[in-house]
């Protein structure tokens, strides 16, 4: 009868845990599918919800916040561009349409980085370190599981 109710327990659980972690604006962060779920839904909703900003904060981090996200989807619009010209050719490439692919890619990155830097500077300019800590570590968290959505979704070259 115990290992019964362990086991009823253990399924309540399970059955229970992600109703609680969808109320929980502030829940773990470690969960990647979890993670890519909430910002699909509303990303600033999650930002908003994890650094609990005071209004003070708010009115400088959120310009700052929108200008890096203009910047980054400037630079995703290219990767994106490169990889559908790759998808789109469904035969091998040659040498120098890879070199250009390679080269765009590359450049995509290049942009996101610089964004990155200019949102650091701003960030802490504009937060308490801790608290820009900890809004730039999910942003690193988001990009890690859009690379991961990104890379899983587009084949090798050819």
């Amino acid at each position: 009868m115990n290992t019964l109710l362990r086991g009823v327990a253990v399924a309540a659980a399970l059955l229970l845990a992600p109703l609680a972690a969808a109320q929980d604006a502030k829940a773990d962060m470690t969960d990647m599918a979890a993670l890519g779920a909430a910002v699909k839904a509303d990303k600033r909703a999650l930002v908003a919800s994890t650094l609990a900003l005071t209004d003070a904060e708010a009115r400088k981090f959120w310009p700052a916040y929108e200008a890096y996200r203009r910047s980054v989807d400037i630079a995703n619009r290219e990767r994106n561009l490169a990889l559908e010209r790759l998808i789109g050719s469904n035969k091998p490439i040659s040498d120098l349409y890879a070199k250009q692919l390679a080269s765009a890619l590359v450049a995509a990155d290049d942009a996101e980085i610089k964004a990155r830097r200019t949102l650091y500077n701003r960030v802490m300019k504009a937060l308490p370190a801790k608290t820009a800590a900890r809004y730039l570590q999910l942003e690193s968290k988001v990009r890690a599981q859009q690379a991961y959505e990104i890379a899983a979704a587009f084949p090798l070259v050819k």
